[in-house]
Protein backbone atom coordinates (compact mmCIF):
# COMPACT_ATOMS: atom_id res chain seq x y z
CA UNK A 1 0.00 0.00 0.00
CA UNK A 2 2.83 2.18 0.87
CA UNK A 3 4.87 1.60 -1.78
CA UNK A 4 6.27 3.15 -4.87
CA UNK A 5 4.77 0.74 -6.94
CA UNK A 6 1.48 1.74 -5.53
CA UNK A 7 1.50 4.90 -6.85
CA UNK A 8 3.67 5.28 -9.97
CA UNK A 9 4.89 3.05 -12.90
CA UNK A 10 8.28 3.92 -13.23
CA UNK A 11 9.25 1.41 -15.83
CA UNK A 12 10.09 4.71 -18.32
CA UNK A 13 10.89 7.19 -16.16
CA UNK A 14 14.17 8.85 -16.04
CA UNK A 15 14.28 9.09 -12.02
CA UNK A 16 13.45 5.08 -11.61
CA UNK A 17 17.02 4.81 -9.79
CA UNK A 18 15.58 7.39 -7.52
CA UNK A 19 12.94 5.42 -6.57
CA UNK A 20 14.78 2.27 -5.93
CA UNK A 21 14.49 -0.06 -3.26
CA UNK A 22 12.40 2.39 -1.25
CA UNK A 23 10.32 0.87 1.53
CA UNK A 24 7.71 3.86 1.37
CA UNK A 25 6.75 5.87 -1.40
CA UNK A 26 8.25 9.47 0.23
CA UNK A 27 11.39 8.28 0.78
CA UNK A 28 12.75 9.20 -2.59
CA UNK A 29 11.92 13.35 -0.89
CA UNK A 30 14.27 12.04 1.77
CA UNK A 31 17.06 11.39 -0.78
CA UNK A 32 16.31 13.98 -3.30
CA UNK A 33 18.84 16.99 -2.31
CA UNK A 34 21.67 14.34 -2.75
CA UNK A 35 20.12 13.16 -6.32
CA UNK A 36 20.12 16.21 -7.68
CA UNK A 37 23.41 17.75 -6.47
CA UNK A 38 25.02 14.13 -8.02
CA UNK A 39 23.44 14.96 -11.63
CA UNK A 40 23.87 18.61 -11.82
CA UNK A 41 26.76 20.33 -13.36
CA UNK A 42 27.42 24.53 -13.18
CA UNK A 43 26.64 24.10 -16.84
CA UNK A 44 24.34 27.44 -16.74
CA UNK A 45 26.82 30.13 -17.47
CA UNK A 46 27.47 33.48 -19.64
CA UNK A 47 29.54 36.18 -19.80
CA UNK A 48 26.18 38.73 -20.38
CA UNK A 49 24.45 36.75 -17.78
CA UNK A 50 24.08 38.47 -14.44
CA UNK A 51 22.73 35.76 -11.31
CA UNK A 52 19.51 36.88 -10.38
CA UNK A 53 19.12 39.88 -12.80
CA UNK A 54 15.94 39.55 -15.32
CA UNK A 55 17.42 38.56 -18.73
CA UNK A 56 17.59 40.96 -21.28
CA UNK A 57 17.12 39.23 -24.25
CA UNK A 58 16.11 35.42 -25.12
CA UNK A 59 18.68 33.25 -24.68
CA UNK A 60 19.07 29.84 -26.37
CA UNK A 61 20.63 26.64 -24.58
CA UNK A 62 21.48 24.20 -27.14
CA UNK A 63 24.07 21.67 -26.91
CA UNK A 64 25.60 22.39 -23.13
CA UNK A 65 25.75 25.96 -24.25
CA UNK A 66 24.21 28.71 -23.08
CA UNK A 67 23.73 31.73 -26.11
CA UNK A 68 22.26 34.77 -26.79
CA UNK A 69 19.23 34.45 -29.27
CA UNK A 70 18.78 38.05 -30.64
CA UNK A 71 19.71 36.62 -34.24
CA UNK A 72 17.43 33.62 -33.80
CA UNK A 73 14.31 32.76 -35.46
CA UNK A 74 12.23 31.19 -32.39
CA UNK A 75 8.80 29.86 -32.88
CA UNK A 76 6.93 29.27 -30.26
CA UNK A 77 4.47 26.28 -30.71
CA UNK A 78 3.20 23.32 -28.05
CA UNK A 79 6.47 22.66 -26.10
CA UNK A 80 5.02 19.52 -24.80
CA UNK A 81 4.36 18.04 -28.53
CA UNK A 82 7.83 19.16 -29.75
CA UNK A 83 6.38 22.26 -31.32
CA UNK A 84 9.09 24.88 -29.50
CA UNK A 85 11.87 25.38 -32.94
CA UNK A 86 15.03 27.70 -33.07
CA UNK A 87 16.37 28.61 -36.40
CA UNK A 88 20.28 30.66 -37.23
CA UNK A 89 21.82 31.52 -40.25
CA UNK A 90 18.92 29.10 -41.86
CA UNK A 91 19.70 26.07 -39.74
CA UNK A 92 17.65 24.72 -37.14
CA UNK A 93 19.19 24.17 -33.75
CA UNK A 94 18.13 20.88 -33.00
CA UNK A 95 16.89 20.14 -29.37
CA UNK A 96 17.54 24.19 -28.56
CA UNK A 97 15.94 25.27 -25.63
CA UNK A 98 14.62 28.97 -25.03
CA UNK A 99 15.06 30.92 -21.73
CA UNK A 100 12.91 34.29 -22.92
CA UNK A 101 14.10 37.40 -21.86
CA UNK A 102 12.71 39.02 -18.59
CA UNK A 103 13.33 35.39 -16.72
CA UNK A 104 15.12 35.36 -13.79
CA UNK A 105 17.69 32.54 -13.01
CA UNK A 106 19.67 32.48 -9.13
CA UNK A 107 22.85 29.91 -9.18
CA UNK A 108 24.93 28.00 -11.98
CA UNK A 109 23.53 23.81 -11.08
CA UNK A 110 20.55 24.09 -13.91
CA UNK A 111 20.14 21.27 -15.99
CA UNK A 112 17.59 21.77 -18.75
CA UNK A 113 16.71 19.31 -21.22
CA UNK A 114 15.91 19.45 -25.00
CA UNK A 115 13.26 21.49 -26.45
CA UNK A 116 11.71 23.12 -22.56
CA UNK A 117 10.52 26.60 -22.87
CA UNK A 118 11.13 29.10 -19.72
CA UNK A 119 8.62 32.61 -19.91
CA UNK A 120 9.41 35.67 -19.24
CA UNK A 121 8.59 35.99 -15.83
CA UNK A 122 9.76 32.85 -14.09
CA UNK A 123 12.39 32.59 -11.19
CA UNK A 124 14.18 29.64 -11.25
CA UNK A 125 16.90 29.04 -8.58
CA UNK A 126 19.25 26.79 -8.53
CA UNK A 127 19.50 23.67 -8.37
CA UNK A 128 17.47 21.93 -10.90
CA UNK A 129 16.56 19.67 -13.53
CA UNK A 130 14.16 20.78 -16.10
CA UNK A 131 13.38 17.48 -18.43
CA UNK A 132 12.81 17.57 -22.13
CA UNK A 133 9.97 19.51 -24.02
CA UNK A 134 8.34 21.14 -20.43
CA UNK A 135 7.74 24.12 -19.95
CA UNK A 136 7.97 26.77 -16.77
CA UNK A 137 5.04 29.77 -17.62
CA UNK A 138 5.30 32.95 -17.21
CA UNK A 139 5.60 34.25 -13.28
CA UNK A 140 6.72 30.48 -12.08
CA UNK A 141 8.71 30.33 -9.36
CA UNK A 142 11.14 26.80 -8.69
CA UNK A 143 12.55 27.65 -4.76
CA UNK A 144 15.46 24.64 -5.95
CA UNK A 145 15.65 20.89 -5.04
CA UNK A 146 12.80 20.76 -8.18
CA UNK A 147 13.27 17.66 -10.04
CA UNK A 148 10.94 18.01 -13.45
CA UNK A 149 10.29 15.21 -15.68
CA UNK A 150 9.82 15.41 -19.50
CA UNK A 151 6.59 17.42 -21.17
CA UNK A 152 5.63 18.41 -17.72
CA UNK A 153 3.99 22.31 -17.14
CA UNK A 154 5.09 24.06 -14.13
CA UNK A 155 2.08 26.93 -14.75
CA UNK A 156 1.63 30.74 -14.49
CA UNK A 157 1.91 31.88 -10.23
CA UNK A 158 2.54 28.20 -9.18
CA UNK A 159 5.63 28.07 -6.78
CA UNK A 160 7.33 24.22 -6.57
CA UNK A 161 9.86 23.62 -3.76
CA UNK A 162 11.68 20.40 -2.96
CA UNK A 163 9.24 18.05 -5.19
CA UNK A 164 9.42 15.61 -7.92
CA UNK A 165 7.18 15.75 -11.28
CA UNK A 166 7.42 12.38 -13.02
CA UNK A 167 6.83 12.88 -16.81
CA UNK A 168 3.78 14.35 -18.23
CA UNK A 169 2.90 15.75 -15.02
CA UNK A 170 0.81 19.39 -14.85
CA UNK A 171 0.89 22.07 -12.08
CA UNK A 172 -0.93 25.01 -14.49
CA UNK A 173 -1.88 27.65 -12.83
CA UNK A 174 -1.84 29.41 -9.05
CA UNK A 175 -0.81 26.14 -7.64
CA UNK A 176 1.53 25.44 -4.22
CA UNK A 177 3.72 22.60 -4.47
CA UNK A 178 6.06 21.65 -1.65
CA UNK A 179 7.93 18.75 -0.62
CA UNK A 180 5.79 16.14 -2.64
CA UNK A 181 5.52 14.31 -5.68
CA UNK A 182 3.13 14.24 -8.92
CA UNK A 183 2.81 11.13 -10.44
CA UNK A 184 3.03 10.56 -14.19
CA UNK A 185 0.07 12.26 -16.04
CA UNK A 186 -1.05 14.25 -13.01
CA UNK A 187 -3.00 17.06 -13.23
CA UNK A 188 -3.74 19.91 -10.79
CA UNK A 189 -6.94 22.25 -11.71
CA UNK A 190 -5.96 26.07 -10.77
CA UNK A 191 -5.32 27.11 -7.20
CA UNK A 192 -4.95 23.75 -6.00
CA UNK A 193 -2.51 24.20 -2.85
CA UNK A 194 -0.18 21.36 -0.78
CA UNK A 195 0.01 21.89 2.76
CA UNK A 196 3.39 20.77 4.06
CA UNK A 197 3.70 21.46 7.64
CA UNK A 198 2.07 20.63 10.46
CA UNK A 199 0.64 23.42 13.00
CA UNK A 200 2.11 21.37 15.87
CA UNK A 201 5.91 20.73 16.35
CA UNK A 202 7.02 17.10 15.15
CA UNK A 203 7.27 14.59 12.01
CA UNK A 204 4.42 13.99 9.67
CA UNK A 205 2.66 10.90 10.38
CA UNK A 206 0.14 9.05 7.83
CA UNK A 207 -2.51 7.13 8.78
CA UNK A 208 -3.22 3.64 7.39
CA UNK A 209 -5.86 1.49 7.98
CA UNK A 210 -3.32 -0.22 9.73
CA UNK A 211 -2.04 2.54 12.38
CA UNK A 212 -0.13 5.71 11.95
CA UNK A 213 3.39 5.69 9.92
CA UNK A 214 6.05 7.89 11.22
CA UNK A 215 7.32 9.43 8.19
CA UNK A 216 10.61 11.03 10.02
CA UNK A 217 9.79 14.30 7.77
CA UNK A 218 8.92 17.49 9.07
CA UNK A 219 8.13 18.75 5.71
CA UNK A 220 5.85 16.40 3.81
CA UNK A 221 3.20 17.54 0.93
CA UNK A 222 1.46 15.35 -0.66
CA UNK A 223 2.54 12.46 -2.89
CA UNK A 224 -0.56 11.82 -5.81
CA UNK A 225 0.21 8.61 -7.61
CA UNK A 226 -0.47 8.57 -11.61
CA UNK A 227 -3.11 10.25 -13.19
CA UNK A 228 -4.13 11.69 -10.33
CA UNK A 229 -6.39 14.96 -10.66
CA UNK A 230 -7.29 17.76 -8.32
CA UNK A 231 -10.22 20.01 -9.02
CA UNK A 232 -9.69 24.16 -8.63
CA UNK A 233 -9.00 25.63 -5.10
CA UNK A 234 -8.96 22.07 -3.96
CA UNK A 235 -6.35 21.80 -0.79
CA UNK A 236 -4.34 18.70 1.06
CA UNK A 237 -3.49 18.25 4.15
CA UNK A 238 0.48 17.33 5.22
CA UNK A 239 1.12 13.53 4.73
CA UNK A 240 -1.95 13.04 2.10
CA UNK A 241 -1.18 10.22 -0.33
CA UNK A 242 -3.66 9.77 -2.80
CA UNK A 243 -3.73 6.54 -5.08
CA UNK A 244 -3.63 6.01 -8.86
CA UNK A 245 -6.17 7.23 -11.17
CA UNK A 246 -8.20 9.10 -7.94
CA UNK A 247 -10.13 12.78 -8.22
CA UNK A 248 -9.83 15.76 -5.52
CA UNK A 249 -13.06 16.98 -6.35
CA UNK A 250 -13.25 21.67 -6.62
CA UNK A 251 -13.25 23.48 -2.72
CA UNK A 252 -12.47 20.14 -1.56
CA UNK A 253 -9.55 19.91 1.35
CA UNK A 254 -8.39 16.38 1.33
CA UNK A 255 -7.39 14.66 4.83
CA UNK A 256 -3.85 13.45 5.85
CA UNK A 257 -3.44 9.42 5.13
CA UNK A 258 -3.61 6.94 2.63
CA UNK A 259 -6.89 7.13 -0.22
CA UNK A 260 -6.97 4.21 -2.31
CA UNK A 261 -6.80 3.74 -5.78
CA UNK A 262 -9.65 5.46 -7.57
CA UNK A 263 -11.08 6.75 -4.77
CA UNK A 264 -13.09 10.62 -5.44
CA UNK A 265 -12.40 12.78 -2.65
CA UNK A 266 -15.27 14.60 -1.93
Amino acid sequence: MLTTGSFFDLAESPFRDLFADCAHVWEPLKRLKGYIDARTQPTFRHVCLTEGVPLDSPYVFHNGKLRNARECIITYGDTGRGGLSVWENGQILEGASVIMGGAVMVGRHINIGRGVLIESGAMVKAPAIIGDHSEIRQGAYLRGYCLIGRRCVVGHTTEVKHSIFLDDAKAGHFAYIGDSILGANVNLGAGTKFANLRFLPGTVTVRTPEGAVDTGLKKLGAILGDRVQTGCNSVTSPGTLIGPDSFLMPNVTAPSGVHPRKSVIR
